[in-house]
C-alpha cells in the first residue's frame, strides 16, 4: 500500500511527463507544504496519511480563501486559477458530507447532550468534530450548530 504522500510524489511525476502546468505546480507547491511540516518543530519526522490529508485540507482552505479574495479584487483569470488548483487538491480529500449528513449529525448530537441554547454550543462542537473531522469544514459544522441551537 503506498502512502499518500508517496502518490502525491507519483501524481506529480504523471503531470510533469504530461505538461499539465496546473496539476504539477499544484502538487508541488503541496508536497514542499508537506515537506515543511515535517521539518517544523525540533525534530524531522514522517508525517502520516492522516497528517497528509491535514496539510492538503489547508492548502485546499487557502486556494478557496485566495479565490474569494480574488473575485473581490475583480481578479477572476487569478481566481479561477486558484479554483482549479482547488479542484486538483479535493482529488485527494474524503468526499464532503453533504448539507443534509450534516444536519443530521447534529441534531444527533444535540438530542444527545441536552443542550438548549446557543451557550452549549461548545459541548455539541465536542460532540460533533470527532464525527465530521475531515469530512466537513468547521466554519460549515459551526454554522450548523449554531443554526441548530438557536432554531
Amino acid at each position: 500500500m503506498t502512502t499518500l504522500k508517496a502518490q502525491l510524489q507519483e501524481d506529480l511525476t504523471a503531470a510533469i511527463r504530461n505538461r499539465d502546468e496546473l496539476r504539477s505546480s499544484t502538487i508541488r507547491l503541496t508536497l514542499a507544504a508537506v515537506t515543511s511540516e515535517e521539518v517544523a518543530g525540533k525534530a524531522k519526522r514522517e508525517l502520516s496519511d492522516a497528517d497528509v490529508l491535514k496539510v492538503i485540507a489547508r492548502e485546499a482552505k487557502k486556494r478557496r480563501e485566495a479565490a474569494e479574495a480574488f473575485d473581490t479584487a475583480g481578479r477572476t483569470d487569478q481566481a479561477a486559477r486558484e479554483r482549479a488548483e482547488g479542484e486538483v487538491l479535493a482529488e485527494y480529500l474524503p468526499k464532503q458530507l453533504s448539507d443534509e449528513e450534516l444536519t443530521a449529525i447534529v441534531a444527533a448530537a444535540v438530542a444527545e447532550s441536552g443542550a438548549t441554547g446557543p451557550q452549549a454550543m461548545g459541548a455539541v462542537m465536542k460532540l460533533v468534530k470527532p464525527k465530521v473531522d475531515g469530512l466537513a469544514e468547521g466554519g460549515r459544522v459551526a454554522a450548523a450548530v449554531k443554526a441548530a441551537l438557536t432554531g
